[in-house]
């Protein structure tokens, strides 16, 4: 299933964006030895970036478990941070009549749900004191609630809304971000710091909110686990998480067309 980047005329790849959930670590929450020792082989050759929908405290956190030391993309592409200091080196606010339009209807139909601002994280409704959020995900929804609520809040204005499976407890997220903002905007704005083009990724994910990501990037992963929507946009099918499929995707394709 792989396939050369010479032998299509692309550049050559020069970086990696992981997703985390269902990708770097499964239901565990945690990354296997082997894993983590593909992921640090391949990032002494090429930069790598998790890039998650999760708060800017996990992509950091795993990221230097890896040690990576190159930026980190957090809150489905709103945030970008530097992995050594955990700053923000660029975000997008999802803006004030967007996030309250959202957080009422979530507060309303008591979803559980986090939101993202650049001093922390909110999980309680009656903590929040500001409206300059990044990211708003509700969470732990059946996949038809989850439908239902992207539905719903198309109509409330110029947002990024996107559902995201949870392997944690096998249930779905939807995520909140302004208007083009998603995995595949960070990664540009990444390749733009490290002066290369989007196409110099490989990418590796398994849910809806890494399609932006995998459609821009030279070299696409899909693991086993992958709705088939995502597994078609993939250049390479992966095994499963639970099989540590990142770790055979490294291995077997992406070391030896970086050769």
């Amino acid at each position: 299933m792989s396939m050369s980047p010479s032998d299509n005329h692309k550049p050559p790849i020069k970086a990696f964006l992981i997703d985390l959930d269902g990708t770097l670590i499964g239901p565990d929450e945690r990354i296997s030895p082997r894993v983590a020792h593909a992921v640090k082989r391949v990032s002494r050759l090429i930069s790598v970036s998790i890039a998650t929908g999760r708060e800017p405290k996990d992509a950091i956190g795993f990221a230097q478990i890896l040690g990576l030391t190159t930026p980190q993309i957090s809150d489905n592409g709103a945030l970008i941070l530097d992995s050594t200091t955990g700053k923000e080196l660029w975000s997008v606010p999802l803006g004030e009549s967007n996030s309250v339009r959202v957080m009422d209807l979530i507060l309303e139909r008591e979803h559980a749900f986090i939101a993202t601002h650049p001093g922390g994280t909110i999980e309680d409704g009656a903590a929040i004191d500001q409206w300059n959020l990044t990211r708003i995900s509700a969470l732990d929804l059946d996949e038809h609630v989850a439908d239902a609520l992207v539905l719903e809040t198309r109509g409330f204005g110029a947002m990024n809304i996107v559902k995201a499976s949870l392997p944690y407890n096998g249930l779905w997220a939807v995520d909140f971000t302004a208007e083009g903002v998603d995995k595949a905007a960070a990664a540009r704005v990444v390749a733009s710091m490290a002066g290369i083009s989007p196409e110099q990724f490989a990418a590796a994910g398994d849910s809806y909110n890494d399609l932006p990501m995998l459609k821009i990037a030279g070299m696409s992963i899909a693991m086993g686990n992958a709705p088939d929507e995502v597994k078609r946009e993939a250049d390479y099918v992966a095994p499963t998480v639970e099989e540590e499929g990142l770790a055979v995707a490294i291995d077997e394709y992406i070391l030896p067309n970086l050769q």
